[in-house]
């Protein structure tokens, strides 16, 4: 079989782009962007091993609390994005949580916050390949009532919201580009983003989220404020908060799905209770 046939076999045991196959994945897959963020996610986790590191994609799996969880990095944006949630969902992966970095666009929000996306506008390219321009772009409620927890739990900051996903780090989330180019709307995107609520910019979530929910999958999104474009403040601060917040939040969702089983519920509701 070519590399080509391969990479369109969805019953290939080892997936073409990330390189892993069904027993290299356990338990919600945590999706960071940059592949140095995977071991940094795994020193919060009680065991891990490395399972593959093929171009952007790089793999470890292991426990957090006693609970399965695996962590790949998708590179930056949305197109590599989708295609690690394609090969891991044909690996067997059902629930996803990117996890990363973003700008944040409203005043109150502070470097080292968390931001758990609720819906995402999708102002990035891939995931209209997949379906019309305006299908949502929405996060499972029982991934995001586990980061919600973990987040309390664990006693960080967090905003709860809509998130802008785009393809351009620069033009995209209206910054300038070299020698001062300003895309057209530049001027007036941020401000129009924050009258209409929006929280923060990064680059894969809508995507991921699109095509999860296309696939019947659950998918969430937890991202550190690195910078708010308001304030003018940047920091790299807080780097492993949204990893320990989504690896937390993997355990949460071991136990919340045992308790759906036990009770023979369909979906995680307020009045199961995970004590």
């Amino acid at each position: 079989m070519s590399p080509s046939d391969d990479a369109e076999d969805p019953n290939a045991e080892t997936q073409y782009h990330i390189g892993v196959g069904p027993a290299d994945i356990d338990g919600p897959v945590l999706l960071p962007g940059d592949p140095e963020r995977v071991p940094k996610i795994a020193e919060a986790w009680d065991t891990a091993e490395e399972r593959a590191y093929h171009r952007e994609y790089r793999t470890m799996s292991g426990t957090f609390d006693g609970a399965p969880v695996t962590c790949t990095s998708t590179g930056i944006g949305s197109p590599s994005a989708a295609i690690a949630v394609e090969e891991l969902a044909r690996a067997g992966a059902d629930t996803f949580m990117r996890v990363g970095s973003c700008g944040a666009i409203q005043p109150e929000m502070d470097i080292g916050d968390l931001v758990i996306t609720t819906g995402a506008v999708r102002q990035e390219g891939t995931s209209s390949e997949y379906v019309r321009e305006d299908y949502p772009a929405t996060a499972d409620n029982e991934v995001v009532t586990a980061l919600v927890t973990a987040c309390e739990e664990l006693g960080f900051d967090y905003h709860l919201g809509v998130t802008c996903s785009t393809d351009s780090f620069y033009a995209g989330q209206g910054r300038p580009g070299f020698g001062g180019f300003e895309a057209a709307g530049a001027d007036d995107l941020v401000e129009e983003l924050q009258n209409a609520g929006v929280l923060n910019f990064e680059m894969e979530a809508s995507a991921i989220l699109t095509v999860a929910n296309l696939y019947g999958l659950r998918a969430g999104a937890v991202c550190t404020v690195y910078a708010n474009r308001v304030t003018g403040e940047f920091r790299t601060e807080g780097e492993r908060r949204a990893g320990k917040v989504a690896s937390k939040a993997s355990a949460i969702l071991a136990e919340m799905d045992r308790v759906k089983e036990d009770a023979g519920a369909e979906s995680w509701h307020a009045g199961l209770s995970l004590d």
